[in-house]
């Protein structure tokens, strides 16, 4: 933390985060240890994931080589036709959107079988006495290993799963893959 905040004690750098939060300039995903209802008895304080409340702010920062980011950048973003990975900036958007719906923003990671690198569920929902867990996709899917993974892993708790895209409404064995323009409505 010594890198990022000057003098950087964790009783610090937890202080500006909770400043950025309180004044909504971002949004905190919280990581739940237990992915199931009562997320909030579970989280882990040291792991969490921030969004910036305004994605357009977001992408304009994302996208700033030199002093003024060019109107092409834009327009390429807006038609679909920029080659970046805009994955960050699709998951912005869902969590931005999800927070403005009501929802408190939770995250699930764990070890792949190998162990060699972790499965991600970008978001869990909770509804009911179940949760809904949700990838973000920023193109059209191909996989869902870390969906398929929780799915099975967690199945007594999920209520509904759902593969977040740029691509129509459809189901994939059980799985709701939807375009994202829809969060609001999960």
């Amino acid at each position: 933390m010594s890198s990022v905040v000057e003098q950087g004690k964790k009783d610090r750098v937890e202080e500006i985060i909770q400043d950025m939060e309180d004044s909504q300039v971002v949004m905190i995903a919280h990581h739940s240890n237990a992915p199931s209802v009562g997320m909030p008895l579970h989280e882990d304080s040291d792991r969490y994931k921030m969004y910036l409340n305004d994605t357009g702010l977001f992408i304009t920062l994302a996208f700033k080589d030199k002093d003024i980011t060019e109107n092409i950048i834009y327009q390429k973003l807006l038609n679909d036709k920029l080659a970046a990975d805009l994955g960050y900036v699709y998951e912005n958007v869902v969590a931005q959107m999800l927070k403005v719906s009501g929802n408190e923003l939770f995250y699930h990671t764990w070890p792949t079988e190998s162990g060699k690198h972790n499965y991600e569920i970008d978001f869990l929902l909770s509804r009911g006495n179940k949760v809904c867990p949700i990838e973000v996709k920023s193109s059209g899917y191909k996989t869902h290993a870390s969906l398929d993974s929780f799915m099975r892993k967690y199945s007594d708790r999920v209520a509904q799963g759902y593969l977040l895209y740029t691509k129509d409404m459809r189901n994939d064995n059980g799985i709701l893959l939807t375009p994202v323009f829809m969060t609001m409505f999960l």
